[in-house]
């Protein structure tokens, strides 16, 4: 799939004309109080909404918020959403009644140059996630083109993010761009060497990545619970610490598989393991191989976190996704802490984030000021490194 030939905000002229723009505002809150605990998504769709106000357009946002399953409840509304977007832009955005009723027609119809309504949550009908062809026409209707700006969910085949294309011309925001840009380029053109860092708790939620960066990466750096799979795989003992029995002999295949095609797979050589998975746990430092019966791997050890770390030094273009423990205990954060200070210090390197956890760390430790880029999406990420086509970025218009 070529990422670099779609269609941005920048190709269509929207002066005067009526641009409805998915974003992604599934931001974590406190469903108690409402208050949003990152609003980084928000902040995220600000470049595509201003860029969209300054040419003159009528703005009109939808996004989905948690899953409500079709029925409308309360705690899912975008109101929350909406207040925070409207503080950050320091002007006002109009919340609709209902979706694709009544308050919402009227409200987008009479909307003026300059303006923002936010429809209110897509996922409050069952036809947005069942892209139903009537529920995208009517969505479609309310404006002139869409602006895709929510990476997030490009690998979801709903109305709002595939259906509306069969209605309406489809174009990249300004988020989406970027993601395709970086992410795009160092997939298909990387800065060589090519080092990807993958870690998380399964070799299964990571089967097509793997594959496809076995035809990419120069080095492919294994940590977290995956690893200890591939322990299992290399003849190891690895006592009571994760690993997946059924995964084994693929792990094998991809351990002979690096070796054919010249990639080289870096394994943890030592780990933090524990009795007990509690943060109270006592780290106690063993040899990767021979982890004994009653110890649990949860970090990577001091000699791999060097290891990692010169072999991600040597790297001019680095792609993380997963941690390289259970960081989100304090005894056991050490190894993804100690890759995420790493790229922070490689200032000439391209460093990307591939969404989910290892930006969650990331945004934790305080480092996300040093990457080059921090993906938004999550799942989206994960199929853009297995190399799959998202249905939210097939349908967008190509530059001809």
């Amino acid at each position: 799939m070529n990422f670099h030939h779609k269609k941005t905000v920048r190709d269509i002229d929207v002066n005067n004309k009526k641009v409805l723009v998915r974003c992604d505002f599934n931001v974590p809150h406190n469903e108690k109080t409402g208050e949003i605990l990152d609003d980084t998504r928000i902040a995220a769709s600000l470049p595509t909404i201003r860029y969209l106000l300054d040419k003159g357009a009528s703005v009109i946002l939808c996004s989905h918020f948690g899953r409500p399953k079709g029925v409308w409840l309360e705690e899912f509304s975008l109101s929350i959403a909406g207040a925070h977007l409207q503080e950050l832009l320091g002007q006002p955005v109009t919340l609709t009644k209902d979706v694709l009723g009544e308050d919402c027609k009227r409200a987008a119809n009479e909307l003026q140059s300059g303006e923002i309504l936010l429809i209110e949550n897509l996922r409050f009908r069952p036809e947005e996630e069942a892209n139903d062809p009537n529920f995208s026409k009517e969505l479609a209707s309310l404006a002139d083109y869409l602006v895709f700006d929510a990476f997030g969910v490009a690998h979801r085949k709903h109305a709002s993010t595939y259906g509306v294309s069969n209605y309406l011309p489809c174009v990249a925001g300004l988020l989406v761009e970027k993601e395709l840009d970086i992410m795009g380029r160092a997939l298909t053109e990387p800065k060589r060497p090519l080092t990807a860092i993958l870690g998380g708790s399964k070799v299964s939620d990571k089967i097509g990545v793997i594959l496809n960066l076995l035809n990419i990466a120069d080095t492919i750096i294994i940590g977290g619970g995956m690893s200890y799979t591939f322990q299992c795989a290399k003849g190891g003992t690895i006592g009571n610490s994760l690993v997946e029995t059924d995964r084994i002999d693929f792990a094998r295949d991809m351990l002979a598989l690096a070796k054919e095609k010249n990639v080289e797979i870096l394994l943890p050589i030592d780990d933090l393991a524990a009795n007990e998975f509690s943060s109270n746990a006592t780290p106690v430092l063993v040899d990767s191989m021979n982890i004994p019966d009653n110890l649990m791997g949860l970090d990577i050890g001091p000699k791999t976190i060097d290891l990692f770390s010169n072999s991600i030094k040597q790297s001019s273009t680095v792609i993380w996704n997963g941690p390289m423990g259970v960081f989100e205990f304090a005894s056991f954060s050490n190894g993804t802490r100690a890759v995420a200070q790493t790229l922070a210090n490689m200032n000439e390197a391209i460093t990307i984030i591939g969404g989910g956890d290892s930006a969650s760390a990331i945004e934790q430790m305080g480092y996300a000021s040093k990457m080059t880029h921090i993906s938004t999406g999550g799942g989206a990420s994960l199929k853009f490194l297995e190399g799959q086509s998202l249905p939210g970025i097939a349908c967008l218009q190509d530059i001809t």
